[in-house]
């Protein structure tokens, strides 16, 4: 297994100045079972995000981008062990997942439930229907400033996208001091978003530990520490 890391100075700005306490609720306890945060190998070869100098993590996740990166890899992501692996061994601030919604379509109400009581901060936005009858919701400013007005509160964010169209937002968190990982599959990821990250982990490696088993399903929990 291999992922790639970019040699850059540590920005001293990190060191002077230590990021202000965060007000917000943990989601560390947010749905991730013990047999969860267990169910990866803890190998140095498996274990690829444990990282001591990772810091406090947020990550943002681009649904319709991953979507399309799981099609192109064969497999269905399992959503739980997704959140284990890219937060093992680091603490967690936040989980964001961003995805266009069809009020009308109940089996992804159900998914987005289960996101929900699982760990996951969710963003949704309308699809709108384009000329050619497709339907898209594109949430790259939602991202953007999602990750800009957290930056002060986490020391490392995890960007799934491999849209270039967020390499502004990237490099302005960098200049802010923190850490950035890009998760993506090598072929659908932007040469300028890889350019200004700190790591690039390409998830063709590590598409074992995150794929969903053909006897798992997403079925809502009700959990006392999460609103819906």
């Amino acid at each position: 297994m291999t992922f790639t890391t970019f040699s850059k100075q540590t920005n001293q700005y990190k060191l002077l100045q230590p990021r202000p306490q965060w007000q917000g609720e943990s989601l560390m306890d947010a749905g991730i079972d013990s047999e969860d945060a267990n169910m990866l190998d803890t190998s140095a070869e498996t274990n690829i995000l444990n990282n001591s100098n990772r810091g406090r993590v947020a990550i943002f996740i681009d649904g319709s981008n991953l979507f399309y990166t799981a099609l192109q890899l064969g497999i269905e992501i399992d959503y739980a062990k997704l959140l284990c692996c890219l937060t093992r061994g680091s603490r967690l601030l936040r989980a964001f997942f961003y995805t266009g919604v069809d009020r009308n379509n109940d089996k992804q109400q159900g998914f987005l439930l289960w996101m929900r009581r699982n760990g996951y901060r969710v963003v949704t936005k309308d699809l709108v229907q384009l000329p050619d009858g497709s339907k898209k919701a594109n949430l790259d400013v939602e991202i953007a400033v999602d990750m800009i007005n957290l930056a002060p509160y986490y020391d490392t964010a995890v960007l799934v996208s491999g849209d270039g169209d967020l390499a502004y937002a990237v490099n302005a968190i960098a200049y802010k001091g923190a850490r950035v990982e890009v998760v993506s599959v090598r072929s659908m990821t932007s040469d300028s978003l890889i350019d200004v990250a700190d790591c690039f982990i390409d998830l063709d490696t590590i598409k074992q530990y995150i794929q969903k088993d053909s006897n798992s399903a997403y079925n809502c929990r009700s959990l006392s520490n999460t609103s819906v």
